[in-house]
């Protein structure tokens, strides 16, 4: 750091007098020890060294500075560079950079509703089950705090690629917030050309007043989707959309930036990172591949079939 700023002034105020002042400020430095440093060449290893740390922190950047070493260490070997796992977390140390530590996350927006009739639990925890896009999608959804007011953000996650399909903001958690996810879920498979066998796709959430409502039942049945509901009072019944909030809680939005002020911000902070999540983020559940490019490999690897569309 001193080197360089001595060379950043040297033309203009001469290398002793710049070393008489640092000294001077508690800097000690001798003009001597600043030109023996000029005379040694710098290594090819140590140029080497530096430019992979500076890929590191850019890498790091780029995936919303949420990556660990196992993260980072895929990312970089799909960027194409040469370096070991044992190498990432030395650089990482190195450049002061680290991934983002997740806490215990639990939603507890939802209320239950004991009264109002709701379907069948047809998944049992079986989020291993699908072996394809589009035959099981699990839904929730959770709040941010912001100086407006609590923010309502659901999700609605293809379990087999862990895609986010569907999202919504509303300052409100009435139905409407989870129909809507569940809309935009469809309205995307279908611009994709995707189609189900009626029942054959299921929609499981939690017993949560929103999910058992008549709008978003109905909106389940025309579509040829089975609707499933988990467990009341079991806090792995709908776990693997708790998980995926609980990575939206971590990296999006508890990322130790400003306090969210209102629905816009939200808003527009979900939007980058459902797309940064579903084209980028990798997912070690997945092989290591972002949902959009794995969905992309199972089609190039299956056979294509056709599937009666719901009437």
């Amino acid at each position: 750091m001193i080197v360089a700023y001595i060379d950043t002034y040297r033309d203009r105020f001469g290398v002793e007098p710049i070393c008489a002042v640092l000294t001077q400020h508690g800097m000690k430095i001798a003009p001597s020890t600043y030109y023996a440093h000029k005379s040694q060449p710098v290594s090819t290893a140590l140029l080497e060294g530096a430019y992979l740390a500076n890929a590191l922190v850019t890498l790091h950047r780029e995936n919303w500075g949420v990556y660990g070493v196992r993260k980072l260490w895929h990312a970089a070997r799909r960027a194409g560079l040469d370096v070991g796992r044992d190498q990432v977390a030395r650089l990482m140390a190195i450049a002061g950079i680290t991934g983002a530590i997740r806490g215990r996350h639990r939603t507890t927006t939802t209320r239950r509703s004991a009264e109002a009739p709701r379907h069948p639990d047809l998944v049992k925890r079986g989020w291993h089950v699908p072996t394809a896009p589009d035959q099981l999608w699990v839904a929730d959804f959770s709040y941010v705090w912001t100086l407006t007011g609590f923010i309502y953000v659901a999700f609605v996650v293809d379990v087999y690629s862990r895609r986010i399909l569907g999202w919504r903001v509303a300052t409100s958690m009435r139905a409407f917030l989870v129909t809507d996810a569940l809309r935009q879920a469809i309205d995307a498979r279908h611009r994709a050309g995707a189609t189900w066998e009626r029942g054959r796709l299921v929609h499981h959430s939690d017993a949560g007043s929103q999910y058992v409502s008549l709008v978003l039942t109905a909106e389940l049945a025309k579509a040829g989707i089975a609707g499933s509901i988990g467990t009341v009072g079991d806090a792995l019944d709908n776990a693997l959309c708790e998980s995926t909030i609980g990575l939206f809680k971590t990296e999006a939005i508890n990322d130790g930036g400003p306090t969210w002020k209102n629905h816009a911000e939200v808003e527009w902070q979900v939007a980058r990172w459902v797309h940064w999540y579903n084209h980028d983020r990798l997912h070690s559940s997945i092989g290591q591949l972002p949902p959009i490019e794995f969905e992309h490999a199972h089609r190039q690897a299956t056979p294509v079939t056709p599937i009666p569309e719901v009437a």
